[in-house]
């Protein structure tokens, strides 16, 4: 049994039994791939794969705790190289974030310039997508740490951590009637077409939720992924938009105005940050993590110091009062690099 097998093992599941893609991905031959897993099975004495002819179409019963083994084993064997990172290179490295589109836009920009000044050798590469995709990165082992809201929450595999707590505003163009409302309702929201986040996206469906329970119909214009895009239909006069408050930012955005008291009507979210179960970071990753969510202790979160007792859980400060994230403040700081990769983008949905 040597680790290359396993490594086989774990590409074979994580690409649907894709064997040609295994080979791809590990820089091999597909029948080399075959060979090394059929020796490992015959060294355990258990077959891991139901086979059809030559393919690979399921994994057995054993197969199943094998492939769950094999996980833990190749976790640990990366946490002690990245133990061993974390005295040979403590401040160098490079550290993978994935994120939605809001929080890449709107809450990482400014902590992202002031992780560059704490750690210039350090190269970060961004990673963009739909909340699912985030998760997938993680799982996958793609991204180091994951930035999103509520949606993470649930998964076996992560571990998550609240970092702030945000609302949902209205905007619409400077002029408008609803801006001279002092309390605005939902149905005084809903006389006007709607435009607002895809259901997947920052809390989209907590807002067509609201309307819903309140027994208000709704004219859904548009629904998008991202606050930009809101915006620009905004602009253009196609409705009024629905977008979490920090991508408006003091309550203006060139032309448009936050409906006043708005930010009353749609509950609250939570952005959330999530690390894979059981995988040993860098030291510089826990330190962006305690960045992001001050509340949380760097050593604790790395196993180097336990974790104090606390009568109450600690209280998550609201976006509104974390200054240290707001993009509109990152004009007075010296810029540092780092690296954007965009994720497959999602579609717009109609």
């Amino acid at each position: 049994m040597n680790f290359q097998q396993l490594r086989y093992i774990r590409a074979a599941v994580k690409n649907d039994l894709n064997l040609t893609k295994v080979a791809n991905e590990l820089f091999t031959s597909q029948s080399g791939v075959s060979k090394q897993i059929r020796e490992l099975e015959q060294e355990l004495r258990v077959d891991i794969f139901v086979r059809r002819g030559k393919r690979l179409v399921g994994l057995t019963p054993a197969g199943e705790n094998a492939a769950r083994v094999i996980d833990r084993l190749l976790q640990e064997a990366d946490n002690l190289k990245r133990l061993s990172d974390q005295f040979a290179q403590a401040d160098k490295g490079r550290l993978i974030i994935a994120a939605t589109h809001n929080q890449a836009n709107y809450v990482l920009p400014r902590l992202l310039l002031q992780f560059g000044q704490l750690f210039p050798k350090v190269e970060v590469e961004l990673l963009q997508g739909s909340p699912s995709y985030v998760v997938d990165a993680l799982v996958r082992g793609e991204a180091d740490i994951g930035v999103a809201t509520e949606a993470v929450d649930g998964n076996p595999h992560l571990e998550t951590h609240p970092c702030f707590t945000w609302r949902h505003v209205v905007i619409a163009p400077k002029g408008h009637p609803l801006l001279g409302l002092n309390t605005p309702t939902l149905a005084d929201i809903a006389r006007y077409p709607i435009i607002t986040y895809n259901s997947e996206f920052s809390g989209g469906s907590r807002v067509l939720d609201a309307f819903e329970q309140a027994g208000v119909e709704v004219d859904l214009r548009l629904r998008a992924m991202d606050a930009d895009v809101i915006k620009t239909y905004v602009r253009l006069g196609a409705g009024v938009g629905i977008v979490a408050q920090m991508a408006v930012e003091g309550g203006n955005d060139g032309e448009l105005r936050v409906v006043q008291g708005s930010d009353a009507l749609f509950g609250t979210g939570t952005t959330k940050i999530a690390l894979q179960k059981g995988t040993l970071l860098r030291n510089y990753a826990y330190q962006f993590v305690a960045m992001l969510a001050p509340h949380l202790d760097a050593d604790v979160l790395s196993g180097t110091k336990r974790a104090p007792r606390l009568a109450q859980a600690p209280e998550i400060a609201p976006f509104t009062e974390r200054r240290d994230l707001h993009v509109a403040e990152v004009g007075d700081m010296a810029t540092a690099p780092f690296a954007i990769a965009p994720s497959a983008m999602p579609q717009l949905h109609h």
